[in-house]
Formats: structure tokens, C-alpha cells, sequence
């Protein structure tokens, strides 16, 4: 069976820009052996990562970001069986946040700002469908 999942975190003042650098060498050497694949948004002052494969394997990739203390303020913001993935294509595709265009956030939220706390996971879910129709997915953030 497979499981999307969808949340939002804060970074701790431990997270730099090299520690961002090892999540994601981590994620990419060990998402593929555990059938996993998605996205990470990150900015400044914030993550957003959707997360796709089998129920346990998402799950327990879940629950050690929750205690990893390189994140803070983690709030899940979608959880749901799926039927096939939208983020296949990727075994931890990267999209810095703040290179985002304005007009494309206030197509999906109240101002030009991805603030997934104040809105649903839809929304959030609905502007990376469009990151990703508009080939917006990098590996590396630059």
C-alpha cells in the first residue's frame, strides 16, 4: 500500500546550509532501498517535504524527523493512502522556497508567502503538483 505524506517544519539554529546538504545526500543514497520518493522545500525559516512509499517506511521516516532535533514545529499537514505517486520521479527532488514567484503563491494562498501553518494541505499539496508541472524541481538547491 502506498502513503503520502505531507508536513511542514521550522529548522532548529543547528540546521545550516551544510547540514541541509547532508539531509538531502542522506535522503537521496537511502530513499531508493526503502522504495521512497518526494520533496523538500526549504528556506530560511522553514521546510515543507512531501514523502511517498510504503506505509511503514513513510511512517518511520515520519517519526524520526519529528525527533530529529534539527526541526522544530513539526505539523502534518496530510496523511492519506494513495494509488500511485505524483512524485515518482524523484528520490528526494529540492526546491528552495525562496525563489518562488509571488503571483504563483497567491494563487494558492492569502498572501505571496508559503506559509503552510496558516493554510490546508491542499493548498500546499496543489502548488507543488504545479512546482513540478512547471519542471520548477532542482537537485540541489543553488
Amino acid at each position: 500500500m502506498l502513503v503520502r505524506c505531507l508536513y511542514a517544519s521550522r529548522p532548529s539554529a543547528s540546521c545550516d546550509v551544510r547540514a541541509l546538504d547532508r539531509i538531502l545526500q542522506q535522503a537521496r543514497k537511502n530513499n531508493p532501498a526503502l522504495g521512497l520518493t518526494g520533496l523538500l522545500c526549504v528556506s530560511h525559516n522553514l521546510f515543507v517535504q512531501v514523502l511517498e512509499g510504503g506505509r511503514d517506511e513513510v511512517c518511520e521516516i515520519y517519526n524520526a524527523i519529528v525527533r530529529d532535533d534539527r526541526h522544530e514545529q513539526v505539523r502534518l499537514l496530510i496523511f492519506e493512502e494513495i494509488s500511485e505517486r505524483r512524485f515518482g520521479n524523484w528520490t528526494m527532488g529540492q526546491i528552495n522556497i525562496d525563489r518562488l514567484n509571488p503571483s504563483l503563491l497567491l494563487k494558492y494562498f492569502r498572501r505571496p508567502v508559503l506559509d503552510p501553518f496558516e493554510s490546508s494541505g491542499r493548498a500546499t499539496l496543489a502548488l507543488l503538483d504545479e512546482l513540478v508541472a512547471t519542471a520548477a524541481i532542482s537537485p540541489r538547491c543553488e
